[in-house]
């Protein structure tokens, strides 16, 4: 599986905000449900994932994830397998939006946010952009 990983730095300017550490229970709750989360987009042949650390950086998630489906059938197949894999990871009812449509569905698991995207819709919105890229104190791996 090939996932490209954003991790996001606080930017040198901005006032120094308390960080989340990684520690206990939660930690590893969290790492967990990425992990499930990735395998099922690898399994369903999802495109072009990205896993975003947001810790330290908004108090929505610790992680975001996207990717990428060939077409609405594909979209919503991907984000099927994405909420059993939540479900089995623990999630009791996470929070989905865009389904019906499958241009782009958009998966709340608290710590984790899964967006999965047609790839016009995802070239449009851009969110790497905003949430990771090219930004101060960030490494890009692949």
């Amino acid at each position: 599986m090939r996932v490209a990983t954003l991790s996001t730095g606080v930017h040198p300017g901005a006032a120094p905000g308390p960080l989340r550490p990684e520690i206990g229970a939660s930690a590893q709750l969290t790492g967990s449900i990425v992990q499930k989360v990735l395998a099922s987009l690898d399994e369903t042949k999802a495109e072009d994932i990205v896993s975003i650390d947001l810790r330290g950086k908004t108090a929505l998630a610790d992680d975001m994830i996207i990717a990428t489906g060939r077409s609405t059938v594909h979209v919503g197949a991907i984000a099927d397998r994405a909420i059993k894999a939540l479900k089995a990871a623990g999630v009791i009812a996470p929070r989905v939006e865009g389904l019906s449509q499958c241009d782009w569905v958009l998966i709340d698991a608290g710590d984790v946010i899964v967006h999965i995207f047609r790839p016009e819709v995802r070239q449009f919105y851009n969110l790497e952009k905003m949430w990771g890229g090219d930004r101060p104190l960030e490494i890009r791996l692949v």
